[in-house]
């Protein structure tokens, strides 16, 4: 058995080429970043050459970029999905992250990580991906850690899971409901959220048990707490979501949880982060300053209640305190946390959330851009601190690759070399004659304060040898060798071959299914081919393209509406109805596997609304 330490990986996202440079630069491992078409965040853009931008830089530092191309492919687009693929590949890309099986039928060069939008939530469908070529599996968010420990016990591909940000209540890759209610599909880059909606639960006689309410709005992930015990699990990448965040977002919580890595990695010998280099940031991270809807750990401890938001989709904040008491234009606030001009606060209330700004701050009276609705004994929180983001804004960020110098001095010249943490080295000989120094202490130091600047590099010089002090060189020259020589070291860090697991598909695996139904997403020849390949007997066509989801299960989800409001059907609920949710005209049967707690929505909307 191999003794090789374990790599891990803080996969971070990125919008675009600034958002990339940030997370590299405040500690990422790896990026994936969407290219210009066939990515499952339509508004989250880049041209090719901005991503051999980023592939240039972030290889620096040994981190990975990845590239999603995770929609599905109709017929039409298999030709510009390969092309894109292929100049992909030609500019560096380190894997491509997919749903649709097309792409394992294109023969490409490069290593292919399967999507969570390909449902992974078996270990018998995880140990298919790794037998049918897939270098990583990208795990379901609604997995158990008793679940990923079965899956890491069925295989040896990488293990991917999130551990920050906003959820799919769906299944990824199964849910259909952006799709039944207009021509927008998730599967497509085009979810509309209509998760995020309000709806009122109905029973089979009419009865609204529940009215207005985000009744499929669940929290966002944060599992900072439980890094360790995922990397016990198998787990080697971790992944935060938000490809459509901001600059700050990025640095806050890639700073974050590069921290929270390090610290398990610090009491785990066996293993190691992926990529090199000491990031400095000048603000101290706080995920809680950044859009989050109270961040849980959804079902990774097992099924629970507690996980849905129903009063608002929205990023309420950080708890702040109590409206004490109201004025004509100001409140007074019950908390211990000071408040300050520019910050934007939410409020509870029983019919959803108020916002306001902050206009002025003396002592616990606050002013706001405005009153109204607020009233005493109100839950305050600030979902936007402005001195907070100011400083994340403005603050120096530099990552840094330690380097070693080796500078020898003799009367036939001067040798530089330069060696970095991963054992590549420059060396650089000037021919010239040198004189004896007055002071072989006074030219040591001289040569250690010179060969130890980096300047704008990406290098941190931690040591500094100098033999033949005794023999003089000028100040200049030793400059000039430095700058030389760490620019070669740089331009030998960007030019050598990250190592990569590519592999093939020879056919021999076997799908554990074999009768593929619409929400397989079977919709074009390519992926047809792959699944008939692997012995699939049946295939229906996959549900985007029909005209209608009417009759048709819309979603699929471990969360389960019963469950958070206390009428779970394990549990002795007396309340035995036909549960139906409703949004306008748009209608939804609730189907509940209690054998496999989960919950299920059937379009039951008796008119189409799109085509």
């Amino acid at each position: 058995m191999s003794s090789a330490k374990r790599k891990i990986e803080l996969l971070a996202p990125a919008r675009d080429y600034r958002a990339a440079i940030a997370a590299v630069d405040c500690g990422a491992d790896a990026l994936y970043i969407g290219a210009e078409g066939f990515g499952a965040r339509r508004a989250a853009t880049n041209s090719t050459e901005d991503i051999a931008r980023v592939v240039a830089y972030a290889h620096l530092f040994g981190v990975r970029v990845y590239v999603t191309l995770n929609t599905i492919l109709y017929e039409s687009e298999l030709k510009g999905a390969e092309r894109l693929a292929r100049e992909l590949i030609a500019v560096g890309v380190d894997a491509l992250i997919v749903q649709d099986m097309a792409y394992r039928e294109m023969g490409l060069p490069v290593e292919l990580h399967a999507s969570t939008q390909v449902c992974n939530m078996t270990a018998e469908g995880a140990r298919f991906l790794e037998d049918s070529g897939f270098t990583r599996v990208i795990l379901e968010r609604a997995l158990s850690l008793d679940e990923i420990g079965d899956i890491r016990r069925a295989t040896t591909v990488d293990l991917e899971c999130f551990i920050h940000g906003a959820i799919c209540v769906g299944h990824s890759g199964h849910c259909y409901l952006s799709r039944s209610q207009s021509s927008r599909s998730g599967n497509r880059g085009e979810c509309s959220q209509p998760c995020r909606l309000t709806y009122d639960l109905v029973t089979e006689q009419g009865e609204r048990l529940i009215r207005g309410k985000h009744l499929l709005s669940v929290k966002d992930f944060d599992l900072s707490q439980r890094i360790g015990e995922l990397i016990d699990a198998g787990v080697m990448s971790f992944k935060i979501e938000g490809r459509l965040k901001d600059d700050n977002y990025i640095k806050n919580v890639v700073s974050y949880y590069r921290r929270k890595i390090d610290e398990a990695l610090a009491s785990r010998p066996d293993c190691c982060r992926l990529s090199v280099g000491c990031s400095e940031v000048e603000f101290d991270p706080d995920p809680k300053k950044s859009f989050t809807r109270d961040g849980g750990e959804y079902m990774l401890l097992g099924k629970r209640a507690g996980v849905a938001s129903f009063n608002t989709p929205k990023a309420v904040g950080e708890y702040i305190g109590r409206v004490r008491a109201t004025e004509r234009r100001r409140f007074r606030l019950d908390g211990r946390m000071s408040l300050n001009a520019g910050d934007g606060l939410c409020f509870v209330t029983r019919d959803g959330i108020l916002g306001t700004n902050v206009n002025s701050v003396e002592g616990d009276a606050i002013e706001p851009n405005r009153m109204d609705g607020i009233k005493a004994g109100m839950e305050v929180y600030r979902n936007y601190d402005h001195r907070f983001a100011q400083l994340v804004e403005r603050s120096r960020i530099r990552r840094t690759v330690d380097t070693e110098c080796v500078v020898s001095l003799s009367g036939e010249g001067i040798v530089v070399r330069y060696t970095d943490c991963e054992g590549l080295s420059v060396e650089l000989r000037r021919d010239v004659t040198l004189d004896r120094a007055k002071s072989a202490d006074k030219m040591r130091a001289v040569a250690e304060e010179q060969m130890s600047k980096s300047g704008d590099s990406i290098f941190r010089v931690s040591r500094v040898e100098v033999v033949g002090a005794e023999w003089f060189a000028t100040a200049k020259m030793l400059a000039e060798l430095r700058r030389e020589a760490l620019s070669r070291l740089a331009s030998m860090r960007a030019e050598r071959e990250l190592p990569h697991d590519i592999r093939q598909d020879d056919g021999r695996a076997r799908y554990p299914l074999s009768r593929l139904t619409p929400q397989h997403n079977v919709v074009n020849s390519l992926a047809r081919r792959f699944y008939e390949r692997h012995g699939v007997e049946h295939i229906v066509e996959g549900l985007d393209l029909c005209a209608t989801t009417v009759g048709q299960r819309v979603m699929e989800s471990s969360y389960c509406l019963r469950r958070e409001i206390g009428e779970c059907l394990k549990r002795g609920s007396k309340l035995r109805d036909e549960l139906y949710l409703e949004h306008g005209r748009h209608r939804y049967r609730l189907a509940f596997d209690c054998a496999q707690c989960r919950m299920s929505l059937i379009d039951c909307t008796e008119k189409e609304t799109f085509r």
